[in-house]
């Protein structure tokens, strides 16, 4: 994800002056062929990453198109209220990239965990979400958001993440790409999971089930449609994500299901307890630690299915 995002905004600075990159100290020589292209619109804003989002909401007011890029917590939490007040109170089309979402840097323990990013920048008015499953969603998504006329945030995975598409969707924000239809049960999935998510469609899929996988790329606004069909025509409806339960994608499912009464479907959701980890340990050691490998969703589904 992180050199698909390199590549794509390397494209879009040579297509359209208008975009500037501005860096928090972090990814410089990832950058190496986009400064070749437009070294006057790169700028390392060193670790002060309140001051970056300042500046990237003076350029956006300015009448350019920057884009803010750093490890997930200090694009966000740290300078949440330059994004809040700078960025959204003025709605000017700044795009925040976090990279090493969820428990990518597990490894790092929780100063670099982005448990609660999603969860925080979703409840910012006209701030939109969101959380591409692989490098080919990122590079249709970060066009989108530069395309997109406010602000707009994407967390992305850091390297390594497996191609989930063959060939490029269609990529709207606030609209879910269906990865894979079934007529049991439905997951909704939340950035760079989906591998886990298939491989738990795949144990479901084992037992008899029938299993639809749609890639929730945009936690902010919803796809209404699709959880309306999904909600009547399943069971059980599951979310997956690295992030806490509270507020991310189920936080924001099951708002939505409480304001839409008669909905039949259960809702279960797979994502991160209301705690920190003080555990230090790799990426898969987290994501087990907090129920989010292949068999846990798929046991936890199946619970659901029998109680």
């Amino acid at each position: 994800m992180r050199n698909e995002f390199a590549a794509t905004i390397t494209a879009l600075g040579a297509e359209d002056p208008r975009v500037v990159l501005l860096s928090g100290d972090i990814g410089n020589k990832l950058f190496d062929k986009f400064k070749a292209v437009a070294d006057d619109r790169f700028f390392n804003c060193g670790v002060a990453e309140a001051n970056m989002m300042g500046v990237a909401a003076g350029m956006a007011l300015s009448g350019l198109r920057p884009v803010v890029y750093t490890i997930t917590p200090f694009t966000t939490t740290r300078c949440l209220e330059q994004i809040r007040v700078d960025a959204c109170y003025h709605d000017v089309p700044v795009v925040i990239v976090g990279t090493g979402s969820g428990l990518s840097y597990a490894e790092l323990g929780p100063t670099h965990h982005s448990l609660e990013d999603m969860a925080i920048l979703r409840s910012l008015p006209g701030m939109s979400v969101l959380a591409p499953c692989d490098a080919t969603e990122v590079r249709l998504g970060l066009r989108a958001a530069i395309a997109h006329d406010g602000p707009v945030y994407m967390r992305i995975g850091k390297k390594g993440e497996p191609a989930i598409h063959a060939t490029p969707p269609d990529f709207r924000i606030g609209r879910s790409i269906t990865v894979r239809s079934g007529s049991d049960v439905c997951l909704l999935n939340a950035g760079s999971m989906m591998p886990v998510t298939l491989a738990a469609a795949d144990l479901l899929a084992a037992k008899g089930l029938s299993v639809r996988v749609e890639s929730f790329h945009t936690i902010k606004p919803l796809d209404a449609d699709t959880l309306a069909d999904a909600f009547a025509k399943y069971k059980v409806v599951g979310t997956v994500e690295e992030h806490s339960l509270i507020g991310g994608l189920y936080g924001a499912v099951a708002e939505w299901r409480c304001a839409h009464a008669g909905k039949g479907a259960e809702l279960v959701g797979s994502g991160t307890a209301d705690e920190f980890m003080h555990e230090v340990g790799s990426q898969d050691y987290a994501r087990a630690r907090y129920g989010l490998t292949a068999a846990q969703i798929a046991a936890r589904i199946m619970a659901r299915l029998s109680a």
